[in-house]
């Protein structure tokens, strides 16, 4: 009998160890990351414009803040990219009729889709960036690309060596008119003599345009350009990397993301940051929180911490041009200087 009890007590004294570490390893939720203190873990999807999501610039950031509310979080996260505009409303509506708790599209372009998906379908959730449409159930996000902008055309016009600049756009649209705009009034600011020289390609996916145009503005005597053409500014990439490879001193400014990380100090003088991750990942939290700020625009520029320049600029741009750029960084977020939107 005595023999019996001391094997029941074996027997609950595992049990007991296997439900304690079964709890513990819950609590640290899918993956080993601790979840959300009162949140939930999301079905999150996003749609690119039609650009591709590794772009090097805006898609690809978009996705690496979903990336990451996967890795801290372990939401479900997905992408699709489609190919011609009649694919982006069906893109959109296979993450809503999925059930997903949350979609995001990434572009200006696409604010008729989402307005449309949002009004079938008023029990979802979307978001959308470069965006400044008021829909009930949908999170926007504008951008002061101007601000940021302002800060790499401060560094061009000091560092410009011919007074030629350039900057090569994707489409005309609001979003890269205020990422010219900004570009221009930094350059006026600084140095009044330089000339700018706009090419807008009215693509964002032609790595062949972005490359001609950037041609066509160094053969010109431009020595740097600011691109803000998604996977179409890395033809203007690939242009500077021939050059400098045969020894022409030529200037990239990236955008979006630290372009200096993909191609290179040797020819990325700077790059505008545009902080489209850190968007996605607290928009995506906020609505885990119960706190989706649907109906509303988030706007970010500097004061917001959504533009800036990159962490990397003192790899190329002297001390005494960034310790300038931080002073009119200063006057732009107390006010002292109104930057215009085109």
């Amino acid at each position: 009998m005595k023999k019996k009890m001391n094997l029941v007590l074996v027997f609950v004294l595992m049990v007991t160890m296997a439900l304690t570490a079964c709890g513990a390893k819950s609590s640290k939720g899918e993956g080993g990351t601790a979840p959300e203190t009162g949140g939930k873990k999301l079905k999150v999807g996003m749609v690119t414009d039609l650009g591709s999501v590794n772009d090097k610039s805006f898609n690809q950031n978009a996705w690496e803040g979903l990336q990451k509310l996967k890795a801290d979080m372990g939401y479900d996260v997905k992408y699709l990219e489609p190919k011609q505009d009649a694919d982006v409303i069906p893109s959109l509506n296979q993450f809503v009729k999925g059930g997903y708790d949350l979609t995001w599209a990434t572009a200006f372009t696409l604010d008729d889709a989402v307005t449309t998906i949002a009004k079938e379908n008023p029990n979802a959730k979307l978001g959308i960036i470069d965006s400044s449409i008021e829909v009930p159930n949908v999170a926007a996000v504008s951008f002061k690309e101007q601000e940021g902008a302002y800060l790499v055309g401060v560094i061009a016009g000091l560092m410009t060596k011919t007074n030629k600049v350039g900057f090569v756009g994707g489409m005309e649209i609001p979003p890269i008119q205020r990422f010219a705009a900004g570009f221009r009034e930094g350059i006026k600011a600084v140095n009044p003599d330089a000339k700018l020289i706009v090419n807008y390609t009215g693509q964002f996916t032609r790595v062949d345009m972005g490359k001609s145009a950037a041609a066509t503005m160094y053969n010109d005597g431009v020595d740097i350009i600011f691109h803000a053409s998604g996977l179409t500014g890395n033809g203007v990439f690939n242009e500077a990397k021939e050059r400098v490879a045969k020894g022409q001193k030529v200037w990239v400014i990236g955008v979006d993301k630290d372009q200096s990380l993909t191609f290179g100090d040797e020819v990325t003088l700077t790059s505008m940051i545009k902080k489209v991750d850190v968007a996605v990942y607290e928009i995506s939290k906020q609505l885990a929180e119960g706190n989706f700020p649907g109906g509303k625009v988030t706007n970010m520029g500097l004061k917001e911490n959504g533009v800036d320049i990159a962490p990397t600029s003192s790899k190329n741009v002297p001390a005494d041009v960034l310790k300038k750029v931080e002073e009119y960084r200063t006057k732009i977020i107390n006010g002292e200087i109104t930057i215009p939107t085109k």
